[in-house]
């Protein structure tokens, strides 16, 4: 992951994407991702319109939905504070199909008392999907706060968890 540079130009092209899970909107600084949230979103001052890379991070995230991407590889630029992006980098190493708790993120970036805060920086993940964010579940092992909502955080981590199971089953 970048480090964040220019905030200004956070958004320079962005676009609405319909896809199986509704509306998708992603945003590019020209050359990285700096943003994947749900549904739509208002109009901004910039340039409305898809470049290449928000074009190519939908195609990934079609490929993703229907089981056919495990890993994205297209590069993202979050904006957000140090402590942010280290929660964040934690949330890119948990591998596919599995899942992590506040309390493991929290030891991954060397905080262990930072629970609460890791919850915080993983609500304002600025890239759904691609950061895993719905990879985090409550130290019980249940679900917890999602911003494309519960449902949606169950239907990416069944699909993750169907796959890899096709997978062993090769």
């Amino acid at each position: 992951m970048q480090k964040s540079t220019n905030t200004n130009n956070a958004f320079l092209y962005y676009f609405t994407y319909n896809t199986e899970i509704g509306e998708i909107f992603i945003a590019s600084d020209g050359s990285a991702i700096t943003a994947m949230k749900f549904g739509h979103r208002a109009a901004m001052n910039e340039k409305k319109e898809a470049n290449a890379l928000t074009d190519q991070a939908a195609m990934q995230l079609e490929e993703y939905l229907i089981g056919k991407r495990r890993q994205f590889d297209i590069p993202i630029n979050p904006h957000g504070t140090e402590f942010q992006r280290s929660v964040w980098n934690a949330l890119l190493a948990i591998p596919y199909g599995e899942t992590r708790s506040y309390r493991q993120i929290a030891h991954a970036i060397g905080n262990p008392s930072a629970c609460r805060a890791v919850g915080m920086a993983n609500s304002k993940n600025p890239i759904s999907i691609i950061i895993p964010c719905h990879r985090v579940i409550g130290e019980s092992g249940s679900l917890v706060g999602y911003g494309g909502g519960l449902e949606l955080k169950m239907k990416l981590l069944t699909l993750e968890r169907n796959a890899q199971i096709r997978q062993s089953e090769v």
